[in-house]
């Protein structure tokens, strides 16, 4: 079941239970073949996924749209704690990794370069709740994409999970 609230001015919170072991949920967002299964709203794939896991790696993604779109982000590792805690930076990007403007990609001029992403996975007597605190976006039609994208994304990740292993 999602659910989301906005404790703070520019800050998306989506929360997430999962029928799987907080390991096995890690491991789907932290290792590029399980990344690439689920990561982005239904319909969309991921062609490319590289993700070097430690304080300071980077990650760079492409995310490809059902119309055949690509959006590139990347980010960088600012805290690991495995299975329990990863925070990353957000920024969309060219193929190369490059940071480049939201507006690129169609995001409103009020987005942006970095923002903050904050994720906890919490143990539950076998299942794993998944919290994630999406920092730095402003409020209206970008901050509703970005809602959206999450809740399709963990939608993707509870079928990639039920059937993983």
């Amino acid at each position: 079941m999602a659910a989301g609230g906005d404790p703070r001015p520019g800050e998306l919170v989506v929360t997430r239970d999962f029928d799987a072991p907080r390991e096995l949920v890690f491991r789907a967002w932290t290792e590029p073949e399980r990344v690439r299964r689920w990561w982005g709203p239904e319909g969309f794939t991921m062609p490319y996924c590289d993700i070097d896991l430690r304080p300071g790696g980077t990650f760079l993604r492409c995310m490809r749209s059902p119309g055949g779109l690509d959006f590139w982000v990347t980010g960088v590792f600012r805290e690991i704690v495995a299975p329990e805690l990863l925070v990353f930076t957000d920024s969309f990007a060219d193929k190369e990794g490059n940071v480049v403007p939201p507006t690129r990609y169609g995001a409103g001029s009020g987005m942006p370069l970095e923002r903050l992403v904050t994720v906890t996975f919490e143990e539950l007597a076998g299942s794993t709740r998944v919290t994630v605190r999406h920092a730095g976006l402003p409020s209206g039609e970008d901050r509703d994409l970005v809602r959206h994208g999450w809740a399709g994304g963990l939608e993707s990740l509870s079928g990639y999970l039920s059937g993983a292993s």
